[in-house]
């Protein structure tokens, strides 16, 4: 959901993100698909992946999720820890508060970042979040 909204959100302003976690499923499940799908995203082809030290040092600024001591820690890296439910094994309704906060928490997060000075690690051109 976070790419989603971040890659949606952001788009046109050299901004980019890639969605990872430290122990992640098999697939994406099935009501994050289907709640995402209420919106026009299609989340039936992804796949999620590990958080790496690699994926942590490209990116200027990591949000977790509660990941704790699992997390990669890459110094001068930000990093947000970010309070949500997990949406596994949440009813529709349930997933559906998940995504809309972290939509909302995206979207204020994307207003931040485009009011603050430039990227302190550019990679090729882009900001990695």
């Amino acid at each position: 959901m976070c790419q989603t909204f971040f890659d949606t959100a952001a788009a046109g302003m050299g901004l980019c993100a890639r969605s990872a976690g430290t122990r992640p499923a098999r697939r994406v499940d099935p009501t994050v698909v289907d709640v995402m799908a209420e919106l026009g995203h299609d989340l039936s082809g992804r796949r999620p992946s590990p958080l790496t030290t690699e994926l942590a040092e490209w990116a200027d600024l990591v949000v977790t999720m509660g990941c704790g001591d699992s997390c990669p820690f890459v110094p001068g890296t930000r990093y947000i820890d970010w309070d949500l439910t997990d949406p596994a094994g949440l009813s529709l309704d349930e997933v559906r508060v998940v995504r809309d906060e972290i939509r909302d928490r995206i979207e204020s997060l994307i207003v931040e970042l485009t009011s603050r000075p430039g990227p302190s690690k550019p990679e090729e051109g882009t900001d990695g979040y």
